[in-house]
């Protein structure tokens, strides 16, 4: 049962609806998450403004949305495991084998391998990983500023992960159960 409600369109006051036409015209549709989230604005806009930030940063969609599927599955997020599956198959081009490894911390590649695994780290230590893990994570072949954006790909979804789970959101793409 929907604990916290998406906003209609026929809801939606002039702002959520402002918020709503921009994600709809990025996505094609604006998703119960938006929807949910728009309950307030503000954070609805500071979730967009991050989200798109990091769009635009160094890690590549393909392992963004492996970290999104990573988080979903840690966290038992249905609706972000679902959302991500769709988009790790459909946008990033993941096969179906790249997408349950990455629910499980695995890649076919040693460096994406070592990110998720950082990212298993960061959930499971709420941040306070060991000195090698970082060490690890960059001997891997990733700088700096990535592994700022690792962390920081690991926060937005667990923000995500966490208004779902609260809200149970609708799930409005094939579902996947975690």
């Amino acid at each position: 049962m929907t604990l916290l409600h998406a906003v209609t369109d026929q809801q939606a006051n002039a702002e959520q609806q402002q918020l709503f036409a921009a994600v709809k015209a990025a996505l094609g549709v604006t998703p119960n998450l938006m929807r949910t989230v728009g309950q307030s604005p503000a954070a609805l806009q500071g979730y967009l403004s991050l989200n798109a930030a990091l769009g635009q940063g160094l890690l590549p969609v393909a392992l963004r949305e492996r970290i999104a599927l990573a988080v979903a599955q840690f966290n038992g997020c249905e609706y972000c495991l679902s959302a991500h599956s769709y988009l790790a198959k459909n946008v990033a081009k993941l096969s179906d084998e790249a997408i349950h490894a990455a629910r499980q911390f695995e890649a076919m590649d040693v460096k994406t391998t070592a990110a998720l695994r950082f990212v298993n780290e960061v959930l499971t230590t709420r941040g306070q990983v060991a000195e090698s893990s970082v060490a690890a994570v960059l001997a891997a072949g990733f700088n700096q500023g990535e592994v700022v954006e690792l962390v920081l790909n690991v926060a937005l979804n667990v923000l995500t992960n966490y208004v779902n789970n609260v809200a149970r959101t609708d799930i409005d793409f094939p579902h996947v159960r975690a």
